[in-house]
């Protein structure tokens, strides 16, 4: 008998256009090993997502932007299609605000946990999380919000160059626009050309005191908190290889013990009330050795699958079973286990599996399923092919624009036979006249 309710789908939600995105494969791989049906709201069109076996059907998403309205709007589209009540989880930082606020709206046709409508709000703005770090004393970069170009200069300097400069609520960001979500600044008057982006951007402009990165100073920790705020699955890593090197997302973490990310994040998430999935960021200031935090996203991080225990739970498994009530196994840690971005560590990727104690995880191959690692190369290729283009032609001062989209409209077919939902319809046309591969 399986440990899960079948009988309750999965509703995958991101409205960001990211096709690599491998946080959402494996939350349709989790999920779909269970035995649950899972439905993915996104943009898969040039994903190799789309392929899995495991994806029971592809809805069309909102677009990237889209008001809480409209994302609410969306997914009752979408659970009137499926018939029965759902377990959602957001995938980006947008999409758990919007949720969050449309909670009461969206009972009974989706099952959430139940917490104040603005907590996620609060914690994914940049700005609104250093407010938080200090009401609960914990350590965090300092941070400035400045409230022009000229006192955007005044606060480089007195935060001593260089800075890191963040968009508030970076999922605002226009794509596409040259801006993005985190910069270092290097000098004054970067900080004030940037802040007059600020209407550009959508949200404030904050600066903030860069603490070097540094062998063994960047950590994570993934966790879920259930309906008791109890923390369950998830743990503390460590990332040992960045991309952008130094700054950015996960190629290669390792799960590692580490109790005093593991008591901080406990603290916070019980302070705040917190329930669900969370995963949040820490840097170790290599001068007080104290563990900051940087990021607080309330939705599952890109590499959760790296803390699947011996009993083979993980935050979202955990979310599935304690929103339907069920129980959740006991599992042992299993520490030394690496995740392995193969897209952005191809070497990391290519070591023996054998070598890693605790067991390794790729984010893209799979065994049991195939196809989304098969496509992932031709795609890949030529999305860095595009991107090469693109790059050469600003060079030249040329437009890249009429060249990249039919390279980008060329990026996806191989190995990616769409799936339909299992009532043999898709919210895409040419989804429908494809079925299931």
């Amino acid at each position: 008998m399986s440990l899960f309710d079948t009988r309750v789908p999965a509703v995958l939600l991101r409205t960001d256009r990211n096709p690599f995105h491998h946080g959402t494969l494996g939350a349709v791989r989790s999920l779909g090993r269970a035995g649950v049906d899972v439905h993915v709201v996104a943009d898969c069109a040039h994903s190799p997502v789309r392929a899995s076996r495991y994806v029971t059907g592809l809805h069309t998403p909102p677009p990237p932007g889209a008001s809480p309205e409209d994302i609410a709007a969306a997914l009752r589209r979408v659970a009137a299609r499926i018939a029965r009540p759902a377990v959602l989880i957001p995938m980006d930082d947008a999409c758990a605000v919007a949720v969050a606020r449309a909670r009461t709206e969206l009972a009974p046709a989706y099952l959430l946990p139940d917490q104040p409508g603005d907590l996620p709000a609060r914690v994914a703005d940049k700005a609104e999380l250093a407010a938080v770090c200090a009401s609960l004393d914990v350590p965090h970069p300092e941070t400035l919000v400045p409230g022009g170009p000229a006192e955007a200069a005044r606060a480089a300097w007195r935060l001593g160059l260089p800075v890191v400069a963040k968009w508030s609520r970076p999922w605002l960001v226009p794509p596409g626009g040259g801006l993005r979500s985190t910069v270092l600044v290097r000098s004054a008057r970067e900080a004030g050309e940037l802040y007059r982006r600020a209407e550009e951007a959508g949200s404030r402009l904050l600066l903030q005191a860069f603490l070097p990165p540094g062998a063994d100073r960047d950590w994570f920790f993934h966790g879920y908190a259930d309906r008791s705020g109890a923390i369950r699955a998830g743990g503390p890593g460590r990332k040992t290889r960045a991309r952008p090197r130094g700054a950015g997302l996960t190629a290669v973490g390792r799960w590692t013990p580490n109790p005093r990310v593991q008591a901080l994040a406990e603290r916070v998430t019980a302070e705040l009330g917190y329930r669900g999935v969370f995963d949040l960021d820490f840097r170790r200031c290599g001068t007080t050795g104290r563990y900051h935090l940087l990021d607080f996203n309330p939705r599952p991080g890109a590499q959760f699958r790296l803390f699947a225990d011996t009993a083979g739970l993980d935050v979202v498994r955990a979310l599935h079973l304690d929103l339907t009530h069920r129980p959740l196994p006991e599992g042992a840690p299993r520490p030394g286990r690496v995740f392995v971005v193969e897209n952005y560590a191809p070497l990391s990727a290519l070591r023996p599996a054998r070598a890693e104690r605790g067991g390794r995880e790729l984010a893209w191959h799979a065994r049991d399923d195939r196809a989304p690692g098969r496509a992932l190369w031709a795609l890949w290729g030529r999305h860095v092919g595009a991107r090469l283009r693109d790059r050469a032609l600003r060079g030249r001062g040329a437009r890249p624009d009429a060249a990249a989209p039919a390279a980008r409209a060329r990026v996806v077919r191989q190995g990616s036979a769409p799936a339909a939902d299992r009532t043999g319809v898709s919210d895409r046309p040419e989804e429908d006249r494809a079925g299931r591969h």
